[in-house]
């Protein structure tokens, strides 16, 4: 590959959305006058009694909760979307809406209301994907529920109203926008190539070397080639499978190292907490083949120069189309020299 990706502004395209980053890496040169945040490393306490999410404490719509010894998952109080919502459709010209039916869950990874997944063993990151294992198959068997997105929003810098570690679960009737272009995607590469394209694209990064930061025997971490977000990584099964209850327990255990391994890194990039919003995309639950579908796992993480520089989608990124400065491959080194 050619030096002037890495010293000219280029664009790059994302195979699994078809759509396009600018890459522009002379800019990491330049000096900054923006916006610093500030850096949050308070101690938090392994039990705070004002918490909604700590074990035995009242949540906000009067419901206690058990005293949870691991993993600990209820229906949002707050849902953004709702099960028993009137079904409706709205077409008057070019104004068009319809309803949308779905369940929201909230996951407390652990008890102890101070650690984060970076801080947990890999045991107790295991039951967290066991239990995402769970209810990915107790939703997605619901005729109501077509697609199942587990994520996790980190860090108040990514509008986490609660620094309890948790994630959340949206199930809902029809695809979000993100998946949709990932399914097309997906499917008109197998359809011509007979093979999944994360497969495909794994046999390039391991024949580059160039972005992968971590691997055992069955996933690799890496930064994407189209990475958005400075320090973007992505954790993908060597084995194509369609969704998450494809692994075996051997398997989980390892999806669990790699989730450890690249969240651990985070904490010692910048020695703080590392903010991001991951997420989980695999095959829908409507019944239909999908076995064009490879699922994997992304981190979307905010931070650009240090604990206090954020990256800020504005402007152009907002107007035109997502753009960065540092380079995939510089990130991947960075983060490799920390694992």
């Amino acid at each position: 590959m050619t030096n002037n990706i890495h010293e000219y502004s280029h664009k790059r395209l994302n195979v699994l959305t078809g759509e396009w980053v600018l890459v522009s890496p002379h800019r990491a040169k330049r000096p900054w006058q923006g916006q610093n945040e500030d850096v949050a490393n308070e101690v938090r306490p392994s039990h705070d009694e004002t918490c909604y999410l700590c074990s035995g404490n009242v949540r906000a719509n009067g419901e206690k909760n058990p005293d949870y010894t691991d993993v600990f998952v209820f229906t949002n109080d707050f849902a953004a979307l709702q099960k028993d919502s009137e079904t409706f459709s709205v077409k008057d010209g070019l104004l068009q809406a319809e309803s949308e039916q779905g369940i929201c869950k909230v996951i407390c990874f652990s008890p102890d209301h101070s650690k984060s997944l970076a801080n947990m063993s890999v045991p107790a990151i295991n039951k967290v994907v066991k239990t995402w294992q769970h209810e990915y198959k107790t939703l997605g068997e619901l005729p109501l529920i077509n697609y199942v997105q587990i994520f996790e929003n980190k860090g108040a810098i990514m509008g986490c109203s609660n620094p309890h570690p948790h994630g959340q679960i949206w199930s809902q009737s029809t695809l979000p926008n993100e998946v949709i272009k990932k399914d097309t995607q997906q499917k008109q590469y197998y359809d011509t190539n007979k093979s999944t394209i994360l497969s495909d694209y794994l046999t390039q990064e391991f024949e580059a070397k160039e972005r992968i930061i971590y691997e055992n025997k069955d996933f690799v971490v890496l930064v994407p080639f189209w990475a958005t977000w400075p320090f973007e990584t992505m954790i993908v099964p060597k084995e194509a499978q369609k969704h998450i209850l494809e692994m075996n327990d051997n398997q989980t255990e390892a999806f669990a190292d790699a989730i450890s391994v690249i969240t651990k890194a985070y904490d010692k990039l910048f020695n703080i907490s590392f903010p991001y919003s991951s997420g989980i995309h695999q095959a829908p639950t409507n019944n239909e083949d999908n076995t064009h579908w490879h699922w994997h796992m992304s981190f979307y993480p905010p931070l650009l120069r240090s604990a206090t520089v954020k990256k800020f989608m504005v402007g152009y990124e907002m107007f035109g189309s997502p753009q960065r400065d540092i380079t995939p491959e510089w990130a991947a080194n960075t983060l490799k020299a920390l694992v």
